[in-house]
């Protein structure tokens, strides 16, 4: 039985990006293919002032929730600095959703219904063929953990009953369980020390789950004494044992401790395990790395836009507003203005306040989608409250007559996040 927990990774994206800023003498990117924009549109206009940092909180971009006041629409300026409406919170977007394979761009932005599946006839039904067989399914040959199989079934109590003897017997898989099940009062009353002492006990049983949620406590100083020293330690050996959420963590601690360019190149193959086991934060750091470390070799830098897609599809914001970014500006691959416009309208739609932004200029220059100047200035009067200010779009707004700048403030009054 697969053992699964739910592992958040320590989310220090921010540190990346320094380290990008800083060794940027070392890095170097060819230039792309210059491309011509629609006639009347200046590019360099279309999307200005790239950012070169995620959103604070490595990955929900989304402005602090406020709480909620009745906007008037007959003082358009007042409005246009009150505050957000409520249900600000972003939620993850259901890579379900997304229709394209990886390597192609273009999501359906959630927009349209998705129709049920039909339950009729398959193709070779219709066709008079037979049905070939299904292959036979290969019996599971290896040891089945009753434990984690009752975790992952929610019967808490079976699982503590089975992990319990075992991990007092030593058996450090069975510790780690032990402690998630305090950690997360899953079954029985929550009780963080005991959960601190079976995490202890697992690590240093050598199990990488135990070893990563271990160094998490050591780091953080909860329920036991802080100790960075130990906590790099058995960060290390969880991410050289394969926890993929160690390895992306243990990847942001090089990136941390050593200088830009030498602790980009250090955390590199630590950052590329973690991201082949699916953490979206090491398939954003990796994309960022690929696009500007130099030196690489070309089978790396021609899957940068690859990486990042597969992180703007876990629901990454911030790799969704990249991604965007991307497409429209043509960076690490062709232009691409409508999948442009629909990543930065998910991440818009999800709460990124930069994306809201930036989608603005798209409604203003009619790039990826129609020209519409109600919704470039509702988009920008929520950037505007959560606190983005741009003298550029501003001054698009007081040129919109009264009547449209109400319009724009009452669909920012309505727009609640998705």
């Amino acid at each position: 039985m697969m053992r699964a927990f739910v592992h958040r990774p320590l989310r220090l994206t921010t540190l990346l990006c320094c380290a990008l800023a800083a060794a940027a003498p070392a890095f170097a990117q060819a230039p792309a293919k210059p491309e011509a924009a629609p006639a009347g549109v200046n590019p360099a206009a279309v999307l200005p002032g790239v950012p070169g940092a995620p959103v604070a909180g490595g990955g929900s971009g989304t402005a602090a929730p406020v709480a909620p006041t009745e906007m008037s629409e007959d003082g358009n300026a007042a409005a246009l600095d009150g505050p957000a409406p409520a249900e600000r919170s972003s939620r993850l977007l259901d890579p379900a959703q997304d229709n394209a394979a990886i390597g192609r761009i273009a999501p359906n932005g959630g927009q349209a219904a998705q129709p049920a599946p039909s339950t009729g006839l398959g193709v070779l039904d219709r066709m008079g063929a037979p049905l070939p067989d299904l292959p036979a399914e290969k019996a599971f040959t290896g040891k089945v953990d009753e434990a984690y199989g009752a975790y992952q079934r929610g019967y808490y109590l079976t699982a503590m009953d089975r992990a319990l003897p075992r991990a007092q017997n030593g058996d450090a898989a069975a510790q780690t369980l032990v402690a998630e099940l305090f950690d997360q009062g899953l079954g029985v009353k929550r009780d963080r020390s005991q959960a601190a002492f079976w995490y202890k006990q697992a690590a240093e049983g050598g199990d990488p789950a135990g070893m990563f949620k271990y160094a998490l406590l050591l780091m953080e100083g909860r329920q036991v004494e802080r100790d960075r020293k130990k906590a790099d330690e058995f960060m290390k050996r969880a991410a050289d044992a394969g926890n993929p959420s160690a390895q992306f963590n243990y990847g942001q601690m090089l990136v941390a401790d050593g200088a830009a360019d030498k602790g980009l190149r250090a955390a590199l193959p630590y950052y590329e395990k973690s991201a082949e086991q699916g953490i979206a934060d090491a398939q954003y750091a990796l994309s960022q790395l690929y696009i500007n470390l130099d030196g690489l070799p070309p089978e790396k830098t021609s899957r940068a836009r690859e990486w990042l897609l597969r992180a703007a599809r876990a629901g990454f914001d911030t790799a969704q507003l990249d991604l965007g970014i991307w497409l429209v500006n043509g960076v690490a691959g062709e232009r691409d203005y409508e999948a442009g416009f629909k990543w930065l309208k998910r991440a818009a739609d999800g709460g990124n306040v930069v994306a809201q932004n930036r989608i603005a200029y798209l409604y203003i220059n009619a790039l990826g989608t129609k020209p519409d100047p109600i919704e470039a200035g509702k988009w920008f009067v929520l950037s505007r409250r959560a606190g983005l200010n741009d003298a550029g779009l501003e001054d698009f707004y007081l040129g919109l007559t009264d009547e449209q700048q109400k319009a724009a403030i009452s669909a920012a009054n309505k727009f609640r996040v998705r």
